[in-house]
C-alpha cells in the first residue's frame, strides 16, 4: 500500500535541517516546546532559607553554631571576598517518589554544599554546576526532609574583577542569589540531548566532504521526527538510532586521544592563598562525587601544596581522595610544591620545589610522581630536564607554548634536552588547552592540530574548568563516553599519564629534539613587575643558604646544637608557595601582593633568628675589640666590610677563606688605592687600579676602562649608566606583557634635580652621587660605588616611582662584537643572539636572566651584575637592565612606591668563565657577614674547598631522612669537563653519590682520603654528594 504523500521522504536541505536539530536542543530558543525544555519536570520551593555574612572564612563548625536570618532569591550579598553561608532547608514532595531530585542553586559567587558535616558538592555558575543532587530515585522510606548548607564566597570563579576578569579586584561587588528551587531532573531527556549535541557537532563539524557528516546529520534529524518531548515513551526508540550510531567503530589506525579530567587551580592570581584552599575543596569534592558513580572516571591533580592545605582544613575530604588515589582514579602529578615559574627561581629553589613536592606525594600517596606537570607557566628553563631526572622524572607535560605571540612550536611530543644533555620526553596537548569541555570540536581539533601526526598516533586532552578551578562536569564525561569509539571521531580512551606516556614510550625513534629554553614569546613582563616580590624572592633564596650552611656548620661543631629542620621547612614551603606562576612573576592581584611580602618579612625575620642562633653555637661573645668575618660562599674571598664595632664607619679590606670564617683578619693594603677627581666640567674620575671610569653631571659613564688591557668599553658619543624610559602599553595583558612596539618609545632620563657630588674621596671606596628627575612624580637617586681591588663599579639605586604604563630601563652600550651574549640561568647559563636575523630572534626582545649578564668577543667582555633584577636584554652592543614596570592590571597599585636594588659594571679580560664572573656575581649579591662574637678555637677556619673554579658548592644542608649526614650540591659553571678535588675539614665517615632525592647511587662509599674527594663533572652537571659524619 503506498504510503500518503505526507509521509514521503523529502529531500533535506542542510542547513535548515542543521538548524532544525540545533534548536530541537537549544537552551534560548523553543524552550516551551524542545527537548532542553524538558530536562527538568516539576518544581517547588525550598522550606525555608536562611543566612549570615561574614567577613572571614570561618569553619563549617563555627558556622552552624551562628544566628541566620531570613533570606530569598534575588537578594544580593557582600561585599568582595566576605563570606556568605546560607542553611537550606527542603521537603521533597510525597508525589516525587521514584524521580531524580536536585536542588537547583544558581549565584554569582562560589558555593560548596555542606550535608551531615561534610562538604559534598561545588556549585559555581561559571563553571557549569548548578544543581545537586538530592537523590538520583527516590524511595518511598528515603526520609524527605534535610537541611543543607551552603558557603558562598563573595567571588566568582574568576574573583572580582572591577568590569574586567584581570581588572583590579572592585571591593564593593555583591553576589546575587538567583534560584533556590527543588526540580524534578529528567535524566533520561539529558541522555538524548547529549547525544543530539554531539551528533549535531559532528555533522557541523566534519564537512560537506565527509560522508560521515551527513550520516549524522540523517540520524539526528530522524531523532527529532521520532522524538516526542512529551511522551517519554518514544525516548527509548530514539535512543537506540543515536546507539547504533555511535556503535559503528573506527578503523585500527585511528588517532586515540588520552582524556583525563583536570582542574588547574591557580593558588593564587585573581583571588588570595586563603580563597584557594576553598577552590581546592569546592572542586575536588565534586571530582569526587564523579568517581563515585563513575569507576572509570580518572582526575589528575598537581601541587602538593594544595593538597596539604585540604589536608588541614578539609580532613574527611582529605581520607577520600586518598581512597580514589588507590583506586587509580585521584591522579597525583607534577611532584614539584605548587606549579612554580620556570624562569625566576634559582636552581637551588627549583630543587626544592621537587624535593618537597615529591617527598609529600611518596608520604601521602605512597609513590613519587613520574610525570612534571606545568601547564600554565610563562616559560621552561634549560636547566629543568637534569632537574626533572634528578628526581627520577623522564615525562614532562605543559601547553603554555601556545600562546607564543610570534612563532608556532613546532612540536607537540618531542624530546626536550637541557643545556646539560639530559632529556625527557614532553608533550603539549595538541588541543592547547588544559581546561577543555569534552566537546566534539575540540577532539577533531587535537588531532588536525597534532605537529607530530605520523610521529606519534596519540595525544592528550585535559577536561574540566580550570584556572579558578571546577574541574569536570558529568555532561563532559558523558560525551567523551560516546566518542570512546565512533567512527569518523578520533577515539577517546578514558586515560592516565601513565597510560599515555608508556604507550609513546614503546617508539620514539621518530620523534625530535629540542634543545635549550622552552622561551614563551609573551608574558615578558613577568621579568620586571613587581619588583619588591623579586627582591623579596632573591633575598630569601640567599638567607637561607647562608642559614643551611651555618646550621650545618653548628650541627657539627656544636653537640647541644638541635638543626631547625621543622622551621626551616616551614620557611621554605613560604619561599615556594611565593614562586607560585602568578606570584613571582608579579600577575596577581593586590591582595595577593600583599600576603607575598608578609611572607617574605617572615622568612627573613625566621630566617634571621636562625641564622643568629646558628652563628651564638659557633661563636661566643667577647668584650674584646676583635670581631669574626664570616664567608659562606665556596672560594677565598678579598673585600671591603665595615668593620663592627666602631662609632664611625671604618672600613677594611679583609681576606677570608671558603666556606669559613676569620678572626680580626689582617688588613690587606690594596695594590691601588682608589682616587676620585672633580673635573672642571663638573663630572668626575674615579679609578682603582683596576677600571677608570668617567662620569658626567648626568651620572653617566662617559668612558669605562679596564687598565689592564687600556682597552674602552663604552664607544664614542655614547653612555654607560644611561637611565632610559618607555612607554609600556600591551595589547591586553597588562602586568603580563611587554610588547616590541615599546622600543620605539625610547626616551632617555636627562633631567638633574642634583649634580654629581663626591660623597667619599677615595682610599677603600670612592662615592659619588647624583638624582635625575624622571617626572614630576618619579625621582633617581643613585650612589656610584669604586672599591680597591674590585673588577666592578656598583651603582646603588633608590627610585621613588609613581608612574603609570611606563617601563624603567638601564643601557650600558658597548665596544664589544659578538653575535651572542650570555646570561645566567639555573646551575649554568646560555647564548641568545644579539642580533634580530629570524623570528625567533626578534621574538626575545625581552629576556631574562639571574645575577648577571655578559657580551663578550674573543679576549675581552663586559657583564652586567645585579642583586634582584631578572628581565634584561642585549641588542647588538647595548646591555640593557630592566627595573620598574607600571601596570594597571590586575593591581591598580603596581611597583608604586619606593625602590632600592643594586647593580654593577664589570669589564674582563679573556672569557667571563676565567675573568671570575661568575664568582663576582655571588659575591655582589652575598657579602661577607661580620660579627662581634668570636669562636672558641681557630681563628681562621674553612669547611670546604672546592679546587677548581669551574665547579661552584651552591648549598649545604642536613639530609632530609638521616640526621647523621649532610647534603653538598654542586654544579659545573663554566660549561666545560672537569676533574676536581672538593676538600673538608668536617669530620666524614663516608661519602656517598646521590640522586636529587638524596637516595645514594650505589651501596659503595667514593674514595674519601686526607679529608679530600676527587670528582668529575660535565658541562653545567648538578651533583649532589650526602656526607655521613661521625657524630
Amino acid at each position: 500500500m503506498e504510503e500518503p504523500p505526507s509521509r514521503k521522504l523529502v529531500l533535506k536541505n542542510r542547513r535548515t535541517t542543521l538548524e532544525r536539530v540545533e534548536k530541537f536542543i537549544s537552551e534560548l530558543y523553543f524552550t516551551d516546546c524542545n527537548l532542553w525544555g524538558r530536562l527538568y519536570g516539576a518544581t517547588c520551593p525550598v522550606d525555608s532559607l536562611s543566612y549570615f555574612l561574614s567577613e572571614k572564612r570561618i569553619s563549617y563548625a563555627d558556622a552552624v553554631k551562628r544566628d541566620f536570618q531570613t533570606a530569598h532569591v534575588g537578594q544580593t550579598f557582600g561585599p568582595t571576598w566576605w563570606t556568605c553561608w546560607f542553611k537550606v532547608q527542603i521537603t521533597i514532595p510525597k508525589e516525587w517518589s521514584g524521580q531524580e531530585v536536585h536542588l537547583l542553586w544558581e549565584s554569582d559567587g562560589e558555593g560548596l554544599v555542606w550535608k551531615d558535616d561534610m562538604p559534598v558538592q561545588g556549585l559555581t555558575k561559571e563553571g557549569e554546576k548548578t544543581s545537586f543532587i538530592l537523590s538520583r530515585h527516590m524511595k518511598a522510606e528515603d526520609p524527605r526532609s534535610m537541611t543543607l548548607y551552603i558557603e558562598m564566597a563573595c567571588n566568582g570563579l574568576f574573583g572580582a574583577g572591577q568590569g574586567g576578569m584581570i581588572a583590579p579586584v572592585d571591593p564593593k561587588k555583591t553576589f546575587t542569589l538567583q534560584r533556590a528551587e527543588l526540580a524534578i531532573f529528567n535524566r533520561a531527556v539529558q541522555e538524548l540531548l547529549l547525544d543530539l549535541e554531539i551528533l549535531y557537532d559532528m555533522a557541523r563539524l566534519l564537512g560537506e566532504d565527509n560522508q560521515r557528516s551527513f550520516q549524522a546529520l540523517y540520524v539526528a534529524n530522524q531523532m527529532v521526527n521520532l522524538c516526542d518531548v512529551n511522551d517519554p515513551g518514544t525516548f527509548a526508540v530514539v535512543r537506540k538510532l543515536s546507539s547504533e550510531f555511535f556503535s559503528q567503530k573506527n578503523g585500527d589506525s585511528q588517532h586515540t586521544l588520552h582524556a583525563m579530567g583536570h582542574c588547574h587551580i591557580d593558588t593564587a592570581w585573581l583571588w588570595p592563598y586563603e580563597e584557594t584552599i576553598r577552590k581546592c575543596a569546592r572542586s575536588w569534592v565534586t571530582a569526587v562525587q564523579l568517581m563515585t558513580t563513575n569507576p572509570d572516571f580518572t582526575f589528575t591533580c598537581s601541587q602538593a601544596q594544595q593538597l596539604d592545605w585540604v589536608k588541614t582544613r578539609y580532613p574527611g575530604l582529605y581520607s577520600q581522595i586518598k581512597e580514589f588515589v588507590k583506586l587509580g582514579q585521584f591522579i597525583p602529578v607534577g611532584g614539584t610544591w605548587v606549579e612554580m615559574d620556570g624562569n625566576l627561581p634559582s636552581g637551588e629553589s627549583m630543587v626544592r620545589q621537587f624535593l618537597h613536592g615529591q617527598l609529600f606525594f611518596q608520604k601521602e600517596f605512597g609513590s613519587y610522581c613520574s610525570e612534571f606537570w606545568l601547564p600554565d607557566t610563562f616559560g621552561y628553563s634549560a636547566q629543568l630536564p637534569q632537574l626533572m631526572n634528578g628526581f627520577g622524572i623522564h615525562r614532562f607535560l605543559t601547553q603554555k607554548l601556545s600562546w607564543s605571540l610570534v612563532n608556532a612550536f613546532p612540536h607537540h611530543t618531542f624530546h626536550w634536552e637541557g643545556i646539560d644533555g639530559s632529556k625527557v620526553l614532553a608533550h603539549f596537548p595538541p588541543g592547547d588547552s588544559y581546561g577543555m569541555k569534552g566537546t566534539v570540536e575540540e577532539m577533531l581539533k587535537t588531532v588536525r592540530n597534532n605537529r607530530d601526526k605520523g610521529r606519534v598516533n596519540c595525544g592528550i586532552v585535559l577536561y574540566g574548568h580550570g584556572d579558578g578551578g571546577g574541574g569536570p562536569t558529568e555532561k563532559m564525561l558523558e560525551g567523551l563516553k560516546r566518542m570512546k569509539d565512533t567512527d569518523g571521531l578520533p577515539r577517546v580512551q578514558l586515560s592516565t599519564p601513565d597510560r599515555f606516556f608508556s604507550t609513546l614510550e614503546r617508539d620514539t625513534s621518530q620523534l625530535c629534539t629540542w634543545v635549550g629554553e622552552l622561551f614563551l614569546e609573551l608574558h615578558n613582563g613577568t621579568y620586571t613587575t613587581q619588583a619588591q616580590i623579586k627582591k623579596g624572592n632573591r633575598q630569601c633564596e640567599q638567607l637561607l643558604h647562608d642559614v643551611e650552611f651555618l646550621s650545618c656548620v653548628a650541627l657539627v661543631q656544636n653537640k647541644d646544637f638541635i638543626y631547625p629542620t621543622v622551621k626551616l621547612q616551614h620557611i621554605w614551603r613560604l619561599l615556594l608557595l611565593n614562586q607560585f606562576h602568578d606570584v613571582l612573576p608579579g600577575s596577581c592581584i593586590q591582595l595577593v601582593v600583599e600576603d607575598a611580602l608578609k611572607y617574605y618579612e617572615e622568612i627573613r625575620s625566621g630566617a634571621a633568628k636562625l641564622l643568629s642562633e646558628a652563628m651564638q653555637s659557633l661563636l661566643k661573645p667577647t668584650t674584646s675589640q676583635s670581631f669574626t668575618v664570616i664567608n659562606t660562599l665556596p672560594w677565598e674571598r678579598t673585600e671591603i666590610i665595615s668593620i663592627p664595632g666602631s662609632e664611625e664607619q671604618h672600613l677594611g679590606l679583609v681576606r677570608v677563606p671558603s666556606m669559613g670564617y676569620a678572626v680580626t683578619p689582617e688588613e690587606v693594603s690594596p695594590a691601588s688605592p682608589v682616587t676620585v677627581v672633580m673635573q672642571d666640567d663638573g663630572s668626575v674620575t674615579m679609578e682603582n687600579g683596576i677600571l677608570q671610569v668617567n662620569i658626567d653631571v648626568m651620572g653617566r659613564l662617559t668612558s669605562l676602562k679596564l687598565l689592564s688591557c687600556n682597552r674602552e668599553c663604552i664607544p664614542k658619543t655614547c653612555y654607560g649608566n644611561q637611565f632610559v624610559m618607555f612607554q609600556d602599553i600591551p595589547l591586553y595583558w597588562d602586568a603580563w606583557d611587554v610588547m616590541d612596539y615599546h622600543l620605539e618609545t625610547r626616551k632617555p632620563v636627562t633631567s638633574v634635580l642634583t649634580k654629581l657630588e663626591i660623597r667619599n674621596n677615595g682610599g677603600l671606596r670612592g662615592v659619588v652621587m647624583f638624582s635625575l628627575k624622571i617626572s614630576d612624580n618619579s625621582t633617581i637617586v643613585q650612589e656610584i660605588i669604586l672599591e680597591a681591588s674590585s673588577p666592578y663599579i656598583r651603582f646603588n639605586t633608590k627610585v621613588t616611582w609613581r608612574e603609570d604604563h611606563k617601563f624603567l630601563k638601564v643601557e650600558l652600550p658597548t665596544t664589544v662584537h659578538s653575535t651572542n651574549a650570555t646570561y645566567e640561568i639555573q646551575f649554568g647559563h646560555l647564548q641568545r643572539p644579539t642580533h634580530r636575523n629570524t623570528s625567533w630572534d626578534w621574538a626575545r626582545y625581552e629576556v631574562w636572566a639571574h645575577r648577571w649578564m655578559d657580551l663578550s668577543e674573543h679576549g675581552f667582555g663586559v657583564a652586567v651584575l645585579n642583586d634582584c633584577k631578572y628581565g634584561c636584554s642585549v641588542l647588538g652592543n647595548v646591555l640593557s637592565l630592566s627595573l620598574l614596570r607600571a601596570p594597571k592590571s590586575p593591581d591598580a597599585t603596581a611597583d608604586i612606591g619606593h625602590h632600592e636594588f643594586s647593580y654593577a659594571f664589570m669589564p674582563h679580560e679573556r672569557s667571563f668563565q676565567e675573568a671570575g664572573v661568575i664568582q663576582s656575581a655571588y659575591n655582589f649579591c652575598m657579602p661577607l657577614l661580620t660579627t662581634s662574637m668570636l669562636p672558641t678555637q681557630q681563628k681562621s677556619w674553612s669547611a670546604f674547598t672546592v679546587l677548581s673554579p669551574a665547579v661552584v658548592l651552591e648549598a649545604v644542608k642536613l639530609a632530609e631522612r638521616r640526621p647523621d649526614a649532610l647534603v653538598l650540591r654542586l654544579y659545573e659553571c663554566h660549561g666545560s669537563t672537569v676533574d676536581t678535588w672538593l676538600q673538608t675539614s668536617l669530620p666524614v665517615k663516608d661519602v656517598f653519590l646521590c640522586d636529587l632525592l638524596e637516595q645514594p647511587q650505589c651501596d659503595q662509599p667514593l674514595v674519601f682520603e686526607d679529608q679530600g674527594l676527587k670528582l668529575s663533572f660535565t658541562p653545567f652537571k648538578v651533583l649532589s654528594l650526602l656526607l655521613v659524619l661521625q657524630i
